[in-house]
C-alpha cells in the first residue's frame, strides 16, 4: 500500500517549501507557496482537525489546490526535482524526542489555561 493522504500532503507542502526558497521561483510562485506551505504546516487550520471528517476535509482539498496552483507557476521540471528532494527527506526516521517535547509543551500549556480558567471562576 502506497503512502497516506495524510504523507503525501506533508511531502506536497514540504516541496512547495523548498521551491519557494528557490532563487529560480518567480515572486507570485513565492507568494502563493508561501501561503500553501504555511497553511499546510500550521497547527491552525480553517476547520480543526478534531473535528471528525470535517477537519481534515479542508487540509485534503485547500492543500491540493493550491499545491496544484503553485505546480502552474512554476516550471514543471524545478517542481519535479523540488517534490524529489522533499519525498527523499520524508523517508528520514522521525523524531520521537521531538514529538515528546512538543506534546509536553502542549500538555503543560493545556494545563496551565486550564488552571486559569478554573481559578479565574472559584
Amino acid at each position: 500500500m502506497g503512502p497516506s493522504l495524510a504523507h503525501r500532503i506533508r511531502t506536497e507542502a514540504h516541496a512547495v517549501w523548498l521551491a519557494v526558497r528557490d532563487p529560480r521561483t518567480p515572486l507570485a510562485a513565492k507568494l502563493v507557496g508561501l501561503f500553501v506551505a504555511a497553511y499546510a504546516l500550521s497547527p491552525i487550520d480553517l476547520i480543526p482537525d478534531f473535528i471528525p471528517v470535517l477537519g481534515l476535509v479542508d487540509d485534503a482539498i485547500l492543500i491540493p489546490l493550491g499545491v496544484w496552483l503553485f505546480e502552474r507557476l512554476i516550471p514543471a521540471d524545478q517542481f519535479a526535482e523540488h517534490r524529489a528532494r522533499a519525498a527523499e527527506e520524508t523517508k528520514r526516521p522521525v523524531s520521537w524526542g521531538g514529538v515528546l517535547i512538543v506534546l509536553t509543551i502542549w500538555g503543560l500549556a493545556a494545563i496551565l489555561i486550564w488552571t486559569a480558567l478554573t481559578t479565574a471562576y472559584d
